[in-house]
């Protein structure tokens, strides 16, 4: 099987954690930027624990300034997805990074990444996201600032960072101005909290679609309530590993969530600081896993039926996953 040539729908990846390292690199030579503890001898970004990861990450950022920057790299990530078989992805941004929640100046990158997306072979659609760590006030501008250019490729709102910090009801409002807006809603919980996470982010934010979502695992009447109510798992196996949230992909409870009905998908959420890519991971599914073809398009349709665009687009791309 050519892992690479597999069509693909990718739901769960960080635009700004998608930045290919020599991407940052030569902008940051560029603009003169030090880039001093951010990249390893290998030119690999380096971080030891999710604190520093998302340390890492932000520094990464900083030499992201304009709109034109941010079209550069959607055009380089899209490049990227497109030589692992992405013909669908979903990409989150971060309005903090693209203006600092200021609707004009969002407007202006907003264009610019649009302009790039739609020159890509890949189609994509932008999920705007607050960032947990930085408050449930600054959630509220990004979502504002999102539900004011809703429409176009902006069809999703979400929440990423540190899963540890606040509690998922104090972004409720936040979610509540992108429901309005008509977005599709989506929320990280569950990766490095456990599943109390999973089920207050439920119960708070009535998201359809959770981010990881893996340790749900840990509750059979939560795993029993994702069924119920079709949510679906974005799940990022290579992630996760990477993290130490399990040791390998035999001890990953991605095949068990599966049986036990839980719809999930396979995404590679930040890929280069998790040493992966979407071929990386479909051939260790294969391989650790014995997931066959059959597998690879049965995800793919459950990540398309839960894709946030419109139906033309959804039955457009299923059908790339219909086959034998």
């Amino acid at each position: 099987m050519n892992f690479s040539e597999i069509p693909k729908t990718e739901l769960h990846l960080h635009l700004e954690g998608a930045a290919p390292p020599a991407f940052i690199r030569q902008l940051a030579a560029e603009k003169g930027v030090s880039m001093d503890g951010v990249f390893d001898e290998n030119g690999t970004y380096v971080w030891g624990n999710f604190v520093e990861f998302l340390a890492t990450y932000e520094r990464a950022c900083e030499v992201l300034k304009s709109p034109e920057d941010f079209g550069r790299l959607v055009t380089a990530v899209l490049e990227e997805q497109a030589s692992h078989g992405v013909i669908y992805t979903e990409m989150f941004l971060a309005p903090d990074f693209c203006g600092g929640g200021d609707l004009v100046a969002w407007k202006e990158y907003l264009a610019a990444m649009t302009e790039a997306a739609l020159a890509s072979p890949v189609e994509a659609r932008f999920i705007p996201t607050c960032v947990r760590h930085f408050g449930p006030e600054q959630a509220r501008v990004t979502a504002r600032v999102t539900a004011e250019t809703a429409g176009g490729l902006v069809t999703g709102f979400g929440m990423g960072g540190d899963e540890s910090q606040f509690s998922a009801a104090d972004f409720a409002y936040a979610f509540d101005i992108a429901r309005e807006a008509g977005l599709g809603l989506a929320s990280h919980a569950g990766e490095v909290e456990g599943a109390d996470s999973v089920r207050e982010t439920l119960d708070h934010l009535r998201v359809s679609r959770i981010g990881h979502g893996v340790r749900a695992i840990e509750d059979p009447a939560l795993g029993k309530r994702l069924v119920d109510e079709g949510v679906v798992l974005e799940v990022c196996p290579g992630s996760n590993i990477s993290l130490g949230i399990f040791a390998d992909l035999q001890a990953h409870p991605i095949s068990a969530l599966r049986e036990a009905g839980v719809q999930v998908t396979v995404s590679t959420d930040d890929p280069p600081y998790f040493h992966t890519d979407m071929t990386a991971e479909y051939r260790g599914l294969s391989e650790s896993l014995g997931w066959t073809q059959d597998d690879f398009n049965a995800i793919n349709r459950t990540a398309m039926q839960a894709a946030f665009c419109d139906d033309v687009t959804r039955s457009k791309l299923m059908a790339k996953f219909n086959g034998a």
